[in-house]
C-alpha cells in the first residue's frame, strides 16, 4: 500500500509539472473536489494490485467491491461479493459515504490538498499528502441509509455511522507523522 501511495504522489507530481509547463493550474485546483477524490481512489484501486498480487481490481463494470481476491472469480470480475475491499478517498476524517449499507471491508485514504476555491480565498498552494489510511470490516449496522424522496435526483447514499467510524479509526493502517 505504501508503494501505491508513493506512486500516486509521483504521478501527481508528474501531472502537475506538465500542467505547469503549459501555464495551467495544478490538477487538484482544476477539478471539483469530488472528482479529485475519485481520481485518488481509482488510482489506489488500480495500483494496490501492482504491489499486492493476491488482489486484483474488480473488472466488472461498477462491480463491488473494488478489489477482489486474484483468480477467485471468472475473468477477475464479479458484480457483487462480500469478498474483497471497497476503496474510498476523502479529505475528511469522517463522513464517508457509499451507495449501499452492506457488509464490506472498507479502506479509506484520507488526504490533504488544495481545492479550486483556494485561489479565490487566498489559500497558498500546498503539497498533496496522505494523512491517514483506515481499513475495517463494516457490517450493515455500521451504515445509515439515506435513501431519497421520489422527486429527488440525488444519488442514493449510505453513510458510515459512529460505530463504523470507531472500527475504522481503531484499525488504522497509516497515519502521517
Amino acid at each position: 500500500m505504501r508503494q501505491a501511495m508513493e506512486s500516486f504522489v509521483d504521478f501527481l507530481g508528474f501531472l502537475n509539472q506538465q500542467l505547469h509547463s503549459k501555464g495551467l493550474p495544478r490538477i487538484e485546483s482544476l477539478l471539483m473536489p469530488a472528482n479529485f477524490s475519485s481520481i485518488v481512489g481509482e488510482f489506489m484501486k488500480a495500483n494496490i494490485p501492482v504491489f499486492c498480487p493476491s488482489l486484483v481490481a474488480n473488472r466488472y463494470h461498477n462491480g463491488h467491491p473494488d478489489l477482489i481476491p486474484a483468480g477467485r472469480f471468472p475473468n477477475n470480475a464479479v458484480q457483487h461479493t462480500d469478498e474483497g475491499i471497497e476503496i474510498k478517498a476523502s479529505r475528511y476524517e469522517q463522513g464517508w459515504q457509499g451507495h449501499n449499507p452492506e457488509d464490506v471491508w472498507l479502506m479509506v485514504f484520507v488526504f490533504t490538498s488544495n481545492r479550486p476555491s483556494d485561489a479565490l480565498q487566498g489559500v497558498s498552494p500546498q503539497p498533496f499528502s496522505f494523512r491517514a489510511v483506515y481499513c475495517a470490516r463494516l457490517e450493515k449496522a455500521d451504515w445509515s441509509f439515506s435513501g431519497r424522496s421520489p422527486t429527488s435526483r440525488r444519488t442514493i447514499t449510505a453513510s458510515v455511522t459512529r460505530s463504523g467510524l470507531r472500527k475504522m479509526l481503531a484499525n488504522w493502517v497509516y497515519r502521517a507523522p
